[in-house]
């Protein structure tokens, strides 16, 4: 059949049902007019109609023809259809939108979403109104479309209220204390502190210590002869602790500034005056080691006068004691001076209400969980008590003095252990009492809230930032290429990234492989502090880049070992533990496990996997240099080849070595030679004033006066140039 006779056969099935249609219409008008629906009282009827045959009929033709019937009811909908608002500009587009959010967007219906979906990698076959579309498709719908497009403004965020837990306002002076003073030891490395501390409290501290060294902070209640009792903070005198330091200060009455009498002012004493005038406490001058022959107190009060620091026999106001605390020489006196200063300060608090703090060190324990060593500063702590801590939160359950032992109650200026916490604070936090827990997650959640804030704005900063600069680096380079016609431009682009285009798998491990990544496992809060802070002052990513891409407390821990299996790290301990299944596992997988109780000792570890990292330098050693006096050639088959008659001045010839040919101070050549000749014999090796021909294994022209340099090639393992600052 021809076109011209379906296209007439088609007109003829249109105007049948169209009379058809209208045939009904009319018995159905009819139909409303003579007959009536009859309903009885027990159940309904339906109404009756007189003429079912054409219903049936209408049906029939409707079966036969739907696509008839398909037209004609999406005409309808066309005009039932209500006209969304065409958009003008641009259309705001999100990361996620329905197929419909997109259409009343951009002013559209439903279809012409379906339509432009014809141009994506979409099944818009199994698509529906309320179905998903990604940012991807729906920028390129809206670019078919012939519209711009913008991303929409995040809405803004009704403003949280404030729930954070604040200190309460100040005491009434009636129900104020009297309170231990709180007193912390301060000074250099291996100045005496501890064995201070052990000799005030008749205990042996320091003999527990790794090296020797104070490495953590410690709190402890002293009982003095008299009956008055201060509690003393030891701090450490390592150059890595200078953060524990400061915190010892802030929480403090009275700073015991400890100088050995033999060694003077170093280092860590000014740093520790430093610290003691930035929170404003007074100090007591211990002057340490008066045993030993060498020592010289008077030298460190003068020297202590360049900073400030002027004895009361010069007409200053600080007091000075010389002292042994190894033969417990003066020890009553420098306790004395301490009661007197703090009778002086008049130290006193309030014991009622809710309870205020400061977290001095934490650690996770592993029978106890987290634990803290706190001093409380207002209220009394009991069992029972919601405390919160930074973004933690703790039930106290259980309280123990500096030897161990269970306490019930804990009153202003005493030490104390508390167990309990959901999660380990910072050292440093300040601990205030709740109502409740769920008061106490209000306080937790909204200081979560407000970090991420903080964390949400400086990593727009830096998108921001980041933004400007590839713009920068963009416009740059299309001014660069904009004199270019397309084909030109891309041409030049191909060759830019032709490197990385075609860059082998084996080159990019070894680009990873120059990446040192770090796991950090600590024992306390405050070393994985310090650890971090001199890991921080790396600033040799130029030769091997260091990544930390964890930290904590506690023990080395599966996770440990998977994460760093992932990243290809090492992962280091300090005074942690690693148990036998950790280490097979750790074996089995191939990673390292590097376990300390010396700080500096773990960095200096840090500091050789660095180095066992860096590429291997290549160095030239030079074994004998010889001078070209002439040159011929000789006939070899067909060939010509140039040999060149020289005379060796210094060191050796040695043809299995590596040879140089310089010409005016510049080497024109690198290679190996194919012959070497004493008297038209071969020889391996011409020595110091012998004469010789050589020929090279390429062919260059010589000429007199040409250097001819004999050497070996060395590698030499590099070091890193990274200086911790011990």
């Amino acid at each position: 059949m021809n076109w011209s006779l379906r296209l007439k056969f088609e007109n003829l099935v249109q105007l049948h049902c169209a009379c058809r249609q209208l045939r009904a219409l009319s018995y159905r008008r009819v139909c409303r007019a003579q007959w009536k629906p009859v309903q009885l009282s027990v159940c309904l009827v339906r109404s009756v109609h007189p003429y079912p045959q054409f219903w049936q009929r209408d049906k029939l033709i409707s079966a036969a023809f739907p696509h008839y019937r398909h037209l004609a009811t999406k005409e309808e909908k066309k005009k039932t259809r209500k006209k969304l608002p065409m958009t003008k500009g641009e259309v705001e587009i999100k990361q996620k939108m329905t197929v419909e959010e997109l259409a009343r967007a951009m002013g559209k219906d439903v279809d012409h979403i379906f339509e432009a979906l014809l141009y994506t990698d979409v099944d818009f076959d199994s698509l529906e109104p309320d179905s998903i579309l990604y940012e991807d498709h729906i920028k390129l719908i809206v670019k078919k479309s012939g519209m711009k497009y913008k991303s929409a403004k995040l809405k803004e965020e009704k403003e949280k209220e404030n729930t954070d837990a604040v200190k309460r306002p100040p005491a009434d002076p009636a129900v104020l204390t009297p309170r231990p003073a709180v007193v912390t030891i301060l000074g250099h490395v291996d100045h005496g502190k501890t064995t201070l501390l052990d000799s005030l409290r008749k205990t042996q501290v320091a003999s527990m210590e790794a090296g020797g060294i104070t490495q953590h902070i410690g709190a402890f209640l002293v009982h003095l002869p008299s009956g008055e009792r201060i509690t003393f903070l030891d701090t450490p005198g390592h150059a890595a602790f200078s953060a524990m330091r400061a915190r010892g200060t802030n929480v403090t009455d009275i700073v015991i500034l400890v100088v050995a009498a033999e060694d003077g002012v170093m280092e860590q004493t000014v740093e520790s005056i430093q610290h003691a005038k930035n929170a404003g406490v007074p100090l007591i001058l211990a002057i340490n080691k008066c045993d030993k022959p060498e020592a010289d107190p008077e030298r460190v009060k003068k020297e202590l006068l360049a900073y400030d620091v002027v004895c009361e026999e010069f007409g200053g106001d600080v007091q000075a004691v010389n002292i042994s605390a190894l033969k417990g020489e003066n020890l009553m006196v420098l306790a004395e001076a301490t009661v007197a200063l703090a009778e002086v300060l008049e130290l006193k608090a309030d014991p009622t209400g809710l309870v205020e703090g400061t977290v001095i060190e934490c650690r996770k324990d592993k029978g106890k969980g987290p634990v803290t060593t706190a001093i409380i500063q207002r209220g009394t702590l009991r069992k029972g008590c919601v405390l919160v801590a930074g973004k933690s939160w703790a039930k106290v359950r259980f309280m123990f003095d500096e030897n161990g032992r269970a306490v019930d109650a804990a009153s202003p200026g005493i030490p104390v252990e508390i167990m309990g916490w959901k999660e380990v604070p910072s050292a440093g936090d300040e601990i205030l009492e709740v109502e409740s827990e769920q008061r106490a997650h209000e306080v937790v959640a909204w200081r979560n809230h407000v970090e991420q804030q903080e964390k949400m704005k400086k990593d727009m900063e830096i998108i921001e930032a980041k933004q400007k600069e590839h713009r920068t680096e963009y416009e740059k380079k299309q001014q660069e290429l904009g004199h270019l016609t397309w084909r030109q431009r891309k041409t030049v682009l191909y060759k830019a990234n032709k490197h990385l285009m075609f860059a082998k798998p084996k080159e990019r491990v070894e680009i990873d492989k120059n990446v040192l990544s770090v796991i950090v496992k600590g024992d306390v809060d405050g070393s994985v502090e310090a650890i971090l802070n001199i890991l921080d002052s790396y600033d040799a990513d130029h030769e091997c880049k260091m990544d930390i891409i964890h930290f904590g407390m506690g023990d080395i821990s599966e996770t440990d070992i998977n994460l760093a299996e992932t990243f290809n790290g090492v992962v280091y301990g300090f005074s942690v533990k690693a148990n036998e299944t950790i280490k097979k596992l750790a074996a089995k997988k191939g990673i390292k496990i590097k376990i300390h109780n010396i700080i500096y000792q773990l960095i200096e570890d840090v500091k050789q996997e660095l180095n066992s990292r860096l590429p291997s330098s290549v160095v030239e050693n030079t074994v004998g240099e010889a001078s070209v006096l002439d040159t011929f050639s000789v006939t070899v088959g067909k060939n010509k080849v140039p040999v060149a008659g020289c005379r060796v001045h210094k060191g050796m010839l040695d043809k299995k070595m590596k040879f140089k040919l310089i010409r005016k101070g510049d080497v024109i050549w690198k290679g190996s030679l194919s012959s070497l000749k004493h008297h038209k014999a071969d020889v391996q090796i011409i020595k110091s004033g012998m004469d010789c021909g050589l020929s090279l294994d390429k062919d260059i022209e010589f000429n007199v006066g040409d250097e001819i340099v004999c050497y070996e090639e060395k590698e030499v393992k590099q070091t890193t140039s990274w200086d911790p600052g011990f």
